[in-house]
């Protein structure tokens, strides 16, 4: 008993001490961004309150529109999303319920896109989405090349494999078509899938720098991700607190994406692939 209670403690304490290893850079961000003087010490992470302001927030958001940033953001974010989700489902579902002639070659296909890295493919697309379709400085252009996610196919792929194939002869029995099948039976039993597939998906664009920078060339139109780039680079030794001011823009870059994951991860252990089959 003496030794179970002992090992649990000690547990607590690793568990404890690796949250605090992986929250301190967090933490040193956002203090950094609310200091007067810049403290690049370890002692700058527990500031004197004399030192706390706000002003670096002011300072970035005259050089850069954070607001439009963020608004860029989330219009960019959110269509890579809808894709991700839209074709993702559809083409999981075909790859792992439907059957067809040719299924497996294309799932060695995907696989196979998986190490084709994004930069081998950015000039190609850069030169058919901005020359050909005229799409520079534009929303649609931004998303199209992400608007369908191999990794998000490959998730729920693997998720509908797991469901019970008693499910789906039992409606198609009952006469429902494919579509109601998808929207009816299987994805409300994978949705630690749709969340899973949400956040990874929510991260990449949002955070995602090279191509915005590429297609876009207003600054009206770019991201807060390439405004803040563009801040580091060309306006920052401006400002009286440059290191404060970019740690202000990382806090603002950073807090949607920690506030959706903390919104959404109690929801990844849940599994009701079972409560569907009796017996």
């Amino acid at each position: 008993m003496r030794r179970a209670l002992g090992s649990k403690v000690a547990l607590y304490v690793v568990l404890s001490l690796g949250a605090l290893a992986f929250l301190f850079p967090f933490w040193y961000m956002v203090v950094g961004s609310l200091q007067t003087d810049v403290d690049p010490t370890i002692g700058g992470a527990f500031p004197d309150p004399a030192n706390i302001t706000g002003e670096n927030y002011v300072a970035i958001n005259e050089r850069i529109n954070l607001a439009q940033g963020l608004l860029n953001s989330g219009i960019f974010t959110g269509g890579v999303l809808l894709g991700t989700l839209v074709f993702g489902v559809l083409a999981g579902y075909a790859l792992a319920v439907l059957q067809w002639r040719g299924r497996g070659t294309t799932f060695a296909v995907l696989l196979l896109v998986q190490v084709v890295p994004f930069q081998m493919l950015m000039i190609p697309l850069y030169v058919m989405i901005a020359r050909d379709f005229g799409l520079s400085d534009n929303y649609f252009g931004m998303i199209l090349p992400f608007l369908i996610s191999s990794t998000a196919v490959l998730i729920f792929r693997q998720y509908f494999l797991q469901l019970p194939k008693d499910l789906f002869s039992a409606a198609r029995i009952d006469g429902a078509g494919e579509f109601r099948l998808l929207w009816n039976v299987a994805l409300p039993l994978v949705r630690p899938a749709l969340l899973t597939a949400l956040l990874l998906t929510f991260i990449g664009p949002w955070n995602e720098f090279l191509w915005p920078f590429l297609i876009t060339k207003e600054a009206s139109m770019q991201p807060l991700a390439v405004s803040l780039a563009n801040f580091i680079s060309n306006v920052a030794a401006s400002t009286a607190n440059p290191f404060g001011a970019m740690m202000a823009g990382a806090v603002v870059l950073a807090v949607p994406a920690v506030t959706l994951f903390i919104l959404l991860q109690r929801y990844f252990t849940s599994n009701d692939l079972g409560s569907g089959v009796k017996g």
